[in-house]
């Protein structure tokens, strides 16, 4: 009788143990490593999630049991990204337990995900990029904006197609960096802080020359100052612009800034710049991240073949 009675004892005490285990792994992401609230409970959710599917102590868990809760995810319909960022926590909790001397090895380590399906960049053509880079000296004017305004907005809608650049990039950029002799610009890279040289065109240079006069401002410093002119315009401010020239020049205005660096590289491309000049121009450190555009050159070289080949 007495034996009986002690197995439930037994059990809640284990339950007890597992879920501090998991609450002190929460506290510690909060505390410790400060994340955010909605991550904090992200990992709770899922947690809780695996541990009722899975049914067993958190420190009993094999690689069959994830493998077992890696397909029921699959056949619940959820995407792969959905199920990638289950594993994802599940790993950095398991880690955990692996550090505590909890477990003596990471149970995910044996677990292969599904890949992200890699989806193909948006980008603007050639006659929409002409409609959006004449939309600042298009557009009429607000009251009380100052003309240099305008020519700034030109010049940064120029620069970021011309060079392909990110947005983080361009707002970092000084006149001090530019090389007119040559179109180009050094580029202070967001990632890693590494830096490259950009070309921008003809047409950049043209656009920044008639900002720098209109303004008068002077040849040093960021280029692109805040209407306040307190300091450099920021990622934000920027979207923000982009937004209403796309809306003025009837585009769709969720496109982002980075979307006009897509369509840097995929113009070129599709002009016949190699691919390892396209890469290098990105600041792309592998050829594996700028083949992914040449998925939609092939496709408009197949839609020529297609249109003109006798046997297309």
């Amino acid at each position: 009788m007495s034996a009986v009675q002690a197995t439930p004892q037994s059990h809640n005490n284990q339950t007890t143990q597992e879920n501090d285990l998991q609450n002190i792994f929460l506290n510690q992401l909060a505390n410790i490593k400060l994340r955010a609230n909605n991550t904090i409970k992200a990992y709770s959710d899922i947690l809780t999630h695996a541990k009722n599917f899975l049914k067993e102590e958190w420190t009993q868990v094999q690689t069959s049991d994830l493998r077992a809760y890696l397909y029921h995810l699959t056949t619940l319909g959820h995407a792969r990204s959905h199920i990638r960022q289950h594993f994802a926590a599940l790993r950095t909790f398991f880690k955990w337990l692996e550090k505590k001397q909890k477990i003596a090895l990471n149970p995910t380590l044996g677990i292969s995900l599904p890949k992200l399906a890699r989806t193909l960049p948006r980008h603007l053509t050639e006659e929409q990029i002409n409609l959006l880079l004449d939309a600042p000296l298009k557009m009429s004017p607000s009251q009380n904006t100052p003309s240099w305004l305008r020519l700034r907005d030109r010049a940064l809608l120029e620069v970021i197609y011309g060079g392909g650049l990110r947005v983080s990039e361009v707002c970092k950029l000084h006149w001090e960096h530019l090389r007119a002799e040559n179109f180009a610009a050094l580029i202070i890279n967001s990632k890693g802080g590494k830096t490259r040289w950009a070309i921008l065109g003809r047409a950049a240079f043209k656009a920044l020359d008639e900002f720098l006069e209109a303004s008068g401002f002077r040849r040093t410093g960021a280029i692109f100052l805040n209407k306040n002119k307190s300091g450099p315009m920021t990622p934000v401010a920027v979207q923000q612009l982009l937004k209403r020239y796309l809306r003025y020049a009837g585009l769709d205005t969720s496109l982002t800034p980075h979307k006009l660096r897509h369509s840097f590289a995929t113009h070129l491309l599709d002009r016949g710049a190699d691919l390892r000049s396209v890469q290098k121009l990105l600041g792309h450190s592998s050829l594996a991240t700028t083949q992914i555009y040449t998925h939609l050159t092939i496709g408009r070289l197949k839609k020529a073949h297609s249109d003109a080949h006798p046997r297309g």
